[in-house]
């Protein structure tokens, strides 16, 4: 599919319409729905393969539950991905060495305790990677879990292309003032060597090259300028009224040990959580310049 032939251009009605309604129909409301029991994510049967890929291509997401346990190798979501087509991983600032993210409260405090990802406390709405530029726009995600913390850290999970969908029902100059180039910004950020990383301006809904959707975005009052005119104020007004709302296409869910997500960059959030002195959460982070294939 070529973006010319995107259903998610404004001028492509009858594509649109055609792709909403394959996309609602049988579309899963639970997220018992979206897991799928594995033995090693490292090396997945080809019914475990399908069966993942088939909720990925419903949904843009995917959970799965192994038998890894505790394990503590970052080779499960590195293989995990090559086995979707993920191989060109996001060095982005505080990434382990190998570009895979420990995500785990930061001992005290440091460098990474001033970002929220190392700290306790629960993280809104976002998709990944929303201040990177367009060459590197982070298509693909997964986090598995090795420790989950001793309560909280709950994931909320939301198809991307869904929220399209409800916004551009409602009313299509919502999804016209968000395709604009110059939405949404963030700012320059400073660090005591000058700039850490330059401004970012850009649209929060984008068609890909092969016609798919992307979604950049945040839900975070601080560290972003949205366009001050009526029309993307009201769209954003819009988009966060609807990430409040209860909504039925939302999955709710807490990774244990062994569990994981694999997905199109999603929207998601995180719910604050506690550890203790015998039990950290720690997570691994992947984000991918990739897509999951053949989604």
């Amino acid at each position: 599919m070529t973006s010319t032939r995107s259903p998610f251009h404004l001028d492509a009605d009858a594509a649109y319409q055609a792709w909403r309604e394959a996309k609602l129909s049988n579309y899963p409301r639970r997220a018992e729905d979206m897991v799928v029991e594995v033995g090693d994510p490292r090396a997945l049967t080809p019914a475990e393969h399908d069966a993942i890929l088939i909720r990925c291509r419903k949904t843009n997401l995917a959970i799965y539950a192994s038998h890894c346990g505790a394990t503590p190798d970052k080779d499960i979501p590195r293989r995990l991905g090559l086995q979707f087509g993920l191989k060109r991983l996001d060095h982005n600032l505080l990434a382990d060495e190998d570009a895979i993210t420990s995500l785990t409260v930061a001992a005290g405090g440091g460098q990474r305790g001033d970002f929220i990802p190392y700290t306790d406390r629960p993280i809104r709405w976002h998709t990944d990677g929303y201040y990177n530029p367009p060459e590197r726009r982070i298509l693909g995600l997964m986090l598995h879990c090795v420790t989950p913390a001793v309560s909280g850290g709950e994931n909320t999970l939301l198809d991307h292309e869904i929220v399209y969908l409800l916004m551009r029902d409602a009313n299509p100059e919502h999804i016209r003032a968000l395709m604009a180039p110059d939405a949404m910004t963030i700012p320059v950020r400073m660090d005591e060597n000058g700039v850490a990383r330059p401004a970012e301006t850009g649209p929060v809904f984008s068609v890909l090259d092969s016609g798919q959707l992307h979604m950049r975005y945040t839900a975070r009052t601080r560290s972003i300028e949205w366009n001050p005119n009526p029309a993307t104020l009201a769209a954003v007004a819009f988009l966060e009224q609807l990430l409040a709302s209860d909504l039925s296409y939302i999955f709710r869910a807490r990774l244990e040990s062994g569990m994981g997500l694999v997905c199109n960059n999603v929207l998601h959030d995180r719910s604050g959580f506690s550890d203790n002195e015998t039990q950290r959460r720690l997570l691994y982070r992947a984000r991918y310049y990739e897509r999951i294939e053949d989604t």
